[in-house]
């Protein structure tokens, strides 16, 4: 539970520096300039060589990505419902398939679940999340970022290629098997460390407790598709195969994670509806400290 604490002190720092005079407007933009282009490439510098996948985790490999193309399915189906602007669509696409399943989800699940079942948060995280981070969301990013006015296929592919989680991404897999050294692992490690609080500090600087009429629709149905529909979904799909036990219920777990703070800031430097993004994380969170306790009740 430390963890959630201390994401609160940073949303809380946030929302007071922005009471601050002091404290410039653009404030929140700069430090999501900072985690785009510095954090969160060192963070998957870090984390490329730990990826490692085996037969025997298939079920936390693969429930990322069939949960990811249901969330994709439904927030299409939404928007078209709602009429939502396309950087509302846009912005849903990149924050509601990925949780918050390593700063929050390791913690959590080491606490509630044993030692035993950290094994499958590492794949959930790693296998999923993280890879989806690098490659979906830059995609999407890509495409419906408004400073984009008519993406083409050529425009796309540049804006995939150039964006920094990409570079670092390609760059980790190059020198996956290659000897860092200590002088420059240890810069990548606290370069990475910074990301959370950072985000959450702009995060907290750039919430609000008012939203336009437009967005309370986005923003309700955000929180419920993240928080409820997700984990029920993972449960109706290994359940209906007939599978149960750890590997299952830890899926679940990490499937009914608040939205990924590191997905948040790339919709927020697209362009995407920042105050929105800020307001499903933040909510997201708060709302996370009694729906992942519930969660773990019903699953035993």
């Amino acid at each position: 539970m430390d963890n959630f604490y201390l994401v609160l002190a940073y949303l809380v720092i946030g929302f007071g520096l922005r009471r601050l005079p002091a404290m410039p407007e653009n404030s929140g933009i700069v430090l999501n300039i900072y985690v785009l282009y510095v954090a969160l490439p060192a963070l998957i510098l870090k984390n490329v060589p730990l990826l490692q996948f085996s037969t025997e985790l298939l079920i936390p490999a693969l429930t990322p990505w069939l949960l990811l193309l249901a969330v994709v399915a439904a927030v299409l189906l939404i928007s078209k419902v709602f009429n939502w602007t396309r950087e509302v669509t846009g912005a849903l696409l990149i924050v509601l398939p990925l949780g918050n399943t390593s700063f929050l989800g390791f913690p959590m699940t080491q606490a509630l679940f044993g030692s035993e079942a950290m094994p499958y948060a590492v794949v959930y995280d790693q296998v999923g999340s993280f890879i989806a981070l690098a490659t979906y969301v830059t995609i999407v990013a890509a495409i419906y970022s408004p400073q984009v006015s008519k993406p083409t296929a050529k425009s796309i592919v540049i804006k995939i290629i150039s964006f920094p989680s990409f570079i670092a991404l390609v760059a980790g897999l190059l020198l996956k098997n290659a000897t860092v050294p200590p002088l420059a692992d240890a810069l990548i490690n606290n370069l990475a460390a910074t990301l959370v609080p950072v985000v959450m500090i702009a995060v907290g600087f750039q919430l609000s407790f008012r939203f336009s009429k437009s967005e309370i629709s986005p923003l309700i149905s955000a929180l419920t598709i993240k928080l409820l529909m997700m984990p029920v979904l993972a449960w109706a799909i290994w359940r209906s195969l007939g599978q149960s036990g750890l590997a299952v219920d830890i899926s679940i777990f990490q499937a009914a994670m608040p939205p990924m703070i590191s997905a948040g800031a790339i919709a927020i430097m697209a362009g995407l509806a920042p105050r929105l993004v800020s307001g499903i994380i933040g909510f997201g969170i708060l709302i996370g400290l009694v729906s992942l306790p519930v969660v773990y009740w019903l699953l035993r």
